[in-house]
């Protein structure tokens, strides 16, 4: 199958054996794994969760097209049109989502929203700094549970002290996020609600990849 054109670098998501969202893949990546027949499309059917092989997709392709043209985005090979799938399931591995979330700048001010977690105001990223809850010249180590932004003002009050030394609150408590802060998938479309079955509560644990 040769893809001439179309959404080939919209975002699919993948499940595992388990159903479970393991990462994101663009179209391109969806077909070539559809192609080698060691995934399957999931799609809603008269309200009703079904799997497809890329024989049987390929085939309902003249009746979607027909009936549900809104519904999908679309490719075109060399001889017919094709939905774009939303969601593929592997069959060959059952691999685990990545829990790891990297310890950077960008994280930690999404994690914390751009807001001093010390006055609780929010800033622009440019007037926030990072700031030790235990300083480092006493100990204190880079982690999720020791690192919070704080604005110019606060953090010079606090200075080399602990929060209770200066007499300082932390608005909430430093945590490690259980998913990347400024990769967290947003819905917009109404096209990829179907992926909310699979993206519970459970699920925005895993960090979806790009």
């Amino acid at each position: 199958m040769t893809v001439l054109t179309g959404f080939l670098d919209d975002p699919v998501l993948v499940l595992n054996r388990g159903y479970a969202a393991t990462r994101v893949v663009p179209v391109r990546q969806a077909f070539v794994l559809l192609f080698r027949r060691v995934a399957e499309v999931i799609s809603i059917v008269n309200g009703r969760w079904e799997q497809f092989d890329l024989s049987s997709w390929l085939e309902i392709a003249e009746l979607q097209r027909m009936y549900e043209q809104g519904e999908y985005e679309w490719v075109r090979t060399a001889s017919k049109y094709v939905a774009v799938p939303r969601i593929i399931r592997v069959h060959c591995c059952n691999r685990s989502p990545d829990h790891h979330v990297p310890l950077n700048r960008r994280n930690l001010y999404a994690r914390d929203g751009n807001k001093c977690q010390y006055c609780g105001t929010r800033f622009p990223t440019a007037e926030l700094s990072i700031d030790h809850v235990l300083p480092q010249s006493r100990g204190g180590e880079n982690s999720w549970r020791n690192l919070v932004c704080a604005c110019v003002r606060c953090n010079a009050r606090k200075g080399n002290r602990t929060p209770r030394e200066a007499g300082m609150d932390l608005i909430r408590e430093p945590h490690r996020p259980k998913t990347s802060p400024d990769r967290s998938v947003r819905l917009r479309r109404r096209h990829y609600e179907a992926w909310k079955v699979f993206l519970n509560e459970a699920y925005w644990t895993v960090e979806l990849r790009d």
